[in-house]
């Protein structure tokens, strides 16, 4: 089988092409960023019998692809289109498992977390793409199609574009489900520990969240395209998961927990960054919100100086240099944990939490050799977290989904802005005081760049936008503007 070959050892990464953030006081965050997209690219990749030639490669092994990794990478890749083939890389799970395309590629666990929804409609607020919404849900149907494989799907399903069968499986009172199908190896939410996890006694709560995400996403990209019927389908969908989510909240702990399979279905007490899919998902009340958000800020759980270990602190099975789910820091499941926050209301632990992983991916950068962007990260010190054995470290170079904190919560939830292509709105939420901003910021078709200072907001457009602060919003015609700063900052 031929092995793929990176796009940068033809055409080297276009640097003038990228958004380029503005952080005077802490340059050592913006060298990461570059180094991000520089390791990124590497993964960019060429295969001869692939369905979808370049895609991106998560970097863990060269014949196989992973859903929730390359989900995940998209999100990134969605700040430059051109050069990184997020969402086409999708091709390379729909078409053999939708349309039965022949791929030199294997999917590895097509049950894994279902994400592709959520990232199509967020690299559609950022392209403005329609037509590609209109494939996806009118010409091929494919995430309608992926919904409903999680929904219907028997566990030790087998496909000739996998090489490993399903474990997921739709059952009265949620879906049994396992750790590595997961994402989340050997985390201790799965009681028998094995090369798989465990063999089915628990009913996971991230999948039901994660399919109520889906429903919602499909359900908003409908409305996009003005197919009310299909959203309608889909608004109902995400009804009846939500309703089911919500038998997993404990009032007494301010906490979602898997339930036991067996009767009584009682919890299973296992405190992961897991619990804010279903923030994410819009399953949750404002009272839910807040307490998620306090656990973001405790350091006896997700909170301390290295936020979102991928078990609670005080967890008797939290290792300190990780153990790989046991404590590691996994990036995703951060980034998506600081949208699920900064979408809900709390955009200040977000940037708090965010600000702080990415200095410690920057110090673990400066202070551990190689200097490389790792798979995960020692919840403890600045180092990769090590492997399931608590011995070696994690994978190196691992831009994949890493890129996802110096890249995207950068931009995002460090520097404050968000981008709607749909109604050409650029969100803007300063937290931090000095000089700040973002150069050839991409909105659709048109450019931004908005460089801020304590006084004021410089901004220039090449197509006309609208501005979005907490105070106003602010229509602006193409050229060069000068807006006064006002309010406070929420971070030092």
């Amino acid at each position: 089988m031929n092995a793929p070959q990176p796009v940068a050892a033809l055409v080297p990464l276009d640097r003038s092409a990228l958004p380029a953030p503005v952080l005077d006081a802490e340059p050592e965050l913006v060298e990461l960023y570059w180094a991000a997209w520089e390791l990124a690219y590497q993964h960019v990749v060429t295969r001869e019998g692939a369905p979808r030639s370049p895609y991106m490669d998560e970097g863990f092994d060269p014949d196989t692809i992973w859903i929730w990794d390359t989900c995940f990478m998209a999100h990134f890749c969605k700040y430059a289109p051109d050069l990184f083939p997020g969402v086409e890389s999708f091709d390379n799970f729909y078409r053999p498992m939708y349309d039965g395309s022949p791929t030199s590629l294997k999917i590895h666990h097509p049950d894994n977390p279902p994400l592709f929804a959520w990232s199509e409609e967020e690299y559609v607020r950022h392209t403005g793409d329609l037509d590609r919404v209109r494939r996806l849900l009118r010409d091929k149907r494919y995430l309608q199609q992926h919904f409903a494989f999680m929904e219907g799907t028997p566990a030790g399903s087998r496909f000739p574009h996998s090489n490993i069968p399903t474990t997921v499986e739709r059952v009265p009172r949620g879906y049994l489900w396992e750790g590595v199908t997961s994402g989340m190896d050997n985390t201790p939410r799965a009681p028998i520990q094995g090369e798989h996890g465990t063999s089915g006694g628990i009913l996971w709560f991230d999948v039901a969240a994660q399919q109520a995400l889906s429903a919602r996403s499909i359900a908003t990209l409908a409305r996009l395209i003005g197919d009310s019927a299909l959203a309608e389908e889909y608004d109902a969908h995400h009804a009846r998961l939500v309703a089911l989510v919500d038998d997993f909240w404990s009032a007494e702990h301010g906490f979602y927990f898997d339930r036991f399979a067996e009767e009584p279905h009682n919890f299973h007490r296992v405190r992961t960054p897991a619990v804010y899919w279903p923030l994410l998902a819009g399953a949750c009340d404002a009272e839910q919100a807040a307490a998620l958000a306090t656990a973001l800020a405790d350091p006896t759980c997700f909170g301390g100086t290295v936020p979102w270990p991928s078990v609670a602190r005080d967890d008797p099975e939290f290792r300190p240099d990780g153990m790989y789910w046991r404590g590691g820091v996994w990036v995703p499941v951060a980034y998506a944990s600081a949208r699920a926050l900064a979408d809900s209301g709390h955009h200040d632990v977000a940037h708090r939490a965010s600000l702080d992983l990415i200095r410690h991916m920057a110090a673990t950068w400066s202070s551990y050799s190689p200097p490389t962007i790792w798979e995960a990260y020692s919840p403890t010190r600045p180092a990769p977290s090590t492997a399931k054995d608590d011995r070696t470290p994690v994978r190196p170079d691992f831009c994949g989904w890493s890129a996802l904190a110096p890249i995207s919560m950068l931009i995002e939830h460090v520097l404050g802005f968000r981008v709607d292509a749909l109604t050409r709105t650029l969100h803007y939420r300063p937290h931090l005081p000095g000089r700040t901003g973002i150069r050839n910021l991409r909105l659709a078709d048109t450019r931004v760049t908005l460089i801020a200072d304590d006084l004021t907001l410089t901004i220039d457009t090449d197509g006309p936008i609208t501005l979005a602060l907490s105070d106003r919003t602010i229509p602006l015609t193409p050229g060069h503007h000068l807006v006064e700063r006002k309010g406070t900052f929420t971070s030092p």
